[in-house]
């Protein structure tokens, strides 16, 4: 089942959750609504499931209006972040609750859905534990048989609010890798809730990133992280440093003239001395001993920094950096650089250095 979001606004009083809201989802596909707390993704979620109603908009199941349509009829399956499963009952009546709460003439017959629940436990692998109670099962296990009974029903679309939130990180990663497994096997239009954007784009095959109610970009999280369309979603997908300068006529000037880089921005060839922003992920950033004063001439230009520390953790050495007065980025910001630990040692970097920081890439916007 495909779904269409058209023009949907919401507000709780003064507070705009929603400003003007479209999106499609195609038949099958697992969408991720990713932006911080506030942005509005739980609140289009719940609107999409019938929970919540719109301010104006509307949206189509396959085409089919269902804006004014009761919960109980859009045929969603919702899975909560804190689970949701009724404690007084067993793993399997846990599951099978929503067939046995059909309408008589649709509901299946308690051998049918004997069968079933059994299916759907084998399905999350947790069938050896239909007799148990929920205060008896781990976090990670109570999310999967919340899946479970939420798949009971046959939903044509599934909902899923922050699935992972209440999870340890290890757990979190595993159900993320079973998650993107079991929809593989089922196809069913998903759409899930999150702020984490590791979360969003190891799983989803599109992200939505979503501000202050708004959409910001829609695509795979390839290009999402590739080619990030506006300083928020650079910001927030990932580790970012972000550089002060001028734009002008292609070029962006960072720090003094004497010292500081050039960037070339030939997307920015009409831009005349215009505030400009240069954000560059940590690994994109190479770095280099400053050369001793006898050799001043041959001090490389760059972005002249202090290593205040280094955090050498596994394949990857985290430098933090202060960036002197007269250089670039503004004093008293921290510019953080990873470099492969290797690397790092062989530098035989010392902390109250001064070094100089070259981006290898850049993406700069223009004020």
């Amino acid at each position: 089942m495909s779904i269409e979001i058209r023009n949907v606004s919401k507000s709780f009083g003064d507070f705009h959750a929603l400003r003007d809201v479209s999106l499609d989802i195609g038949s099958g596909e697992l969408v991720a609504l990713l932006g911080p707390s506030g942005c509005g993704k739980t609140t289009l979620l719940r609107i999409v499931a019938g929970l919540e109603t719109a301010d104006a908009g509307s949206i189509l199941f396959s085409g089919e209006d269902a804006t004014e349509v009761h919960v109980r009829e859009r045929n969603v399956g919702f899975v909560f972040q804190h689970y949701a499963l009724f404690r007084h009952m067993s793993v399997f009546d846990n599951v099978a609750f929503g067939l046995r709460m059909k309408p008589r003439a649709i509901r299946p017959s308690e051998s049918v859905i004997k069968q079933k629940v059994h299916d759907l436990l084998a399905l999350v692998q947790l069938d050896w534990l239909a007799d148990r109670y929920p205060a008896q099962l781990s976090g990670g296990q109570r999310q999967r048989i919340a899946l479970a009974r939420a798949l009971a029903v046959e939903p044509k679309v599934l909902l899923l609010d922050e699935p992972f939130g209440a999870l340890d990180a290890k757990v979190r990663k595993e159900l993320r890798r079973w998650l993107r497994r079991l929809h593989d096997d089922l196809h069913v239009t998903s759409v899930f809730v999150t702020h984490d954007q590791e979360e969003a784009l190891e799983v989803a095959d599109r992200v939505v990133l979503m501000n202050a109610g708004r959409v910001e970009q829609i695509g795979s999280p390839q290009q999402v992280w590739d080619h990030p369309a506006s300083p928020f979603v650079y910001g927030f997908l990932g580790d970012v440093n972000l550089f002060h300068g001028r734009a002008h006529e292609g070029e962006m000037q960072i720090g003094e003239s004497g010292h500081g880089l050039r960037l070339v921005t030939p997307e920015h060839q009409h831009a005349q001395d215009a505030k400009a922003f240069a954000y560059v992920r940590p690994h994109d950033i190479e770095v280099q001993r400053l050369p001793p004063l006898a050799d001043a001439g041959a001090t490389p230009r760059g972005i002249l920094a202090k290593l205040t520390r280094a955090i050498l953790v596994g394949p990857v050495a985290r430098l933090e950096l202060l960036p002197l007065e007269n250089s670039a980025a503004g004093a008293g910001t921290l510019i953080e650089a990873h470099l492969p630990a290797r690397e790092f040692r062989d530098l035989d970097l010392r902390t109250g250095e001064t070094l100089v920081l070259t981006p290898r890439k850049a993406r700069v916007f223009v004020a």
